[in-house]
């Protein structure tokens, strides 16, 4: 039987953080994917997202926004593999700080809170680590 004392922290799921580790990584990851993949494929996404961004006041947008969709692009592989994964929070994090600055804080918490919840998720796994389920653990374990 499960003490009391365990309960209140929920000290029997503790266990389980490397599968929560493995799900941010997936949800992170696949969302960024799904969102950076069309502008770094498909032909006029680029420039129209270029020109999102000088409409935004951002210098050199023509150099910044393939420097942020690739680099989106990269840290959403390295996240879902598990490869880099703090290098690639840290990515993350930068990315949609600046996001906010530059856009989502004129539409509010709103609007601001994907960005921001991308950055606590790519905070957490720059401190935190992938877990057991990821390349960078793989690595770390061989001789």
């Amino acid at each position: 039987m499960i003490s009391p004392r365990h309960l209140l922290p929920l000290t029997p799921l503790r266990g389980g953080h490397d599968l929560v580790l493995l799900l941010i990584r997936l949800l992170a990851g696949g969302f960024l994917m799904f969102s950076a993949a069309p502008y770094g494929f498909r032909a006029g996404k680029l420039a129209e997202f270029s020109g999102f961004m000088a409409k935004h006041g951002f210098a050199a947008p023509h150099l910044l926004a393939p420097l942020s969709i690739w680099a989106m692009l990269l840290a959403s592989l390295a996240l879902i593999a598990g490869f880099a994964t703090g290098w690639a929070g840290l990515v993350v994090a930068f990315n949609f700080v600046v996001a906010i600055v530059m856009v989502d804080r004129f539409q509010g918490i709103g609007g601001s809170f994907p960005s921001a919840s991308l950055i606590a998720m790519g905070l957490l796994l720059a401190a935190a680590g992938p877990g057991r389920y990821a390349l960078d653990a793989w690595i770390a374990r061989r001789p």
